[in-house]
């Protein structure tokens, strides 16, 4: 990527922003760009993106995408860094952290698509369009991929949720925080949650200074949580799922020292267990109908496939776990089936469940 050009102030004209609008050398651009600044003064852009394909597609988009790429930076991601307090990423395009260059990224082919399929007019300035427009098409493209994540597009404070929260100020603009978070790409390095930041605002809404507390920010997520699970639908389609997409930070394996980072689990080790268990469960009650029904012994085909079922695993349910601290019910269910009176108990339970005894 070459070196951003200095800006000059911009000639204001219908559309256009506050970007610089000077025109590079057309002697430096390539036949690509030129083709595109054509297409998009005699207002026939749109149609012919619509209508091309392969090649000639390819070649209109990397065009589209010489031309913004700076002028998303200027019209978008200075101020947005700015506001952010992110002075370095400010400077230029080449000092983005990456979490932050994704963001210019999005943004950038936002505006793209922004451009390819609206430039249906005459543009003569096509800079300043794009500098009019990327404002607009950023906040689009961030809404949508919110929406195809899963998350709200536009957290908003509903009645059930702030009577459930007591209309607690702080604990409403948690709420929003979070319903916020879970459609971001970003991650809270080792944690699930951004509770030092969000200790931050807890000051400020609260206006103490002493407020900003992470531990007490820690507790109050979960306050939250548990009163938007009162919606499970609502709580699985807008929390959980957008959350789940989240790409985990690649941690080192725990260690000795207690203050060495731990991987992040989206999921307590605890449902981990209960979901595989549900699963060998049913697997177990096909494989005993099955049986059952060519007329075999039912003690035999209940212990014979609790034995195989419970106990067979190869141990990767374990690989992730820190020694000894891997799931107890392979130790648990070997001991029951190794005795006669758990036998005796477990066989009549299972074949009530299945529906073939009255107890």
């Amino acid at each position: 990527m070459t070196k951003s050009r200095k800006v000059v102030p911009a000639q204001r004209s219908p559309g256009a922003g506050t970007v610089s609008s000077r025109l590079p050398d057309p002697a430096a651009e390539s036949p690509d760009v030129t083709e595109l600044r054509e297409l998009a003064r005699r207002g026939v852009l749109a149609g012919r993106v619509t209508a091309a394909s392969g090649l000639e597609l390819k070649q209109l988009r990397g065009a589209a995408y010489a031309v913004a790429y700076r002028v998303v930076y200027e019209a978008v991601t200075r101020r947005v860094e700015w506001d952010r307090g992110h002075g370095r990423c400010a400077q230029s395009i080449q000092q983005l952290e990456p979490a932050c260059l994704d963001r210019y990224y999005d943004d950038v082919e936002s505006a793209v698509g922004h451009l390819l399929t609206r430039a249906v007019e005459p543009i003569e300035n096509l800079e300043a369009w794009l500098a009019h427009w990327a404002p607009k098409a950023a906040v689009d493209g961030y809404r949508k991929r919110r929406g195809e994540r899963g998350a709200l597009q536009r957290p908003r404070m509903t009645k059930t949720l702030a009577a459930g929260l007591g209309h607690d100020p702080w604990l409403e603009d948690l709420a929003l925080g979070i319903l916020e978070w879970v459609g971001v790409t970003a991650t809270a390095g080792a944690g699930l949650w951004p509770v030092a930041s969000w200790a931050l605002r807890r000051a400020q809404v609260k206006g103490d200074p002493s407020a900003a507390d992470p531990a007490a920010v820690a507790g109050e997520v979960e306050q939250v949580l548990a009163v938007m699970r009162r919606q499970p639908i609502w709580y699985a389609d807008h929390v959980e799922r957008p959350l789940g997409r989240k790409v985990a930070p690649v941690a080192a394996p725990p260690g000795d020292e207690a203050a060495e980072p731990r991987p992040l689990r989206l999921v307590p080790e605890h449902e981990v267990d209960e979901a595989r268990l549900i699963d060998l469960a049913w697997t177990a009650t096909e494989a005993i109908q099955i049986l059952l029904r060519r007329g075999e012994d039912p003690v035999d085909v209940v212990t014979r496939v609790l034995m195989t079922v419970f106990t067979g695993g190869t141990g990767g349910e374990e690989l992730d776990r820190t020694p000894g601290t891997g799931p107890s019910s392979t130790e648990h269910v070997s001991a029951l089936l190794a005795d006669a009176a758990g036998v005796a108990n477990i066989v009549p339970r299972v074949l009530h469940i299945l529906g073939l005894v009255q107890e």
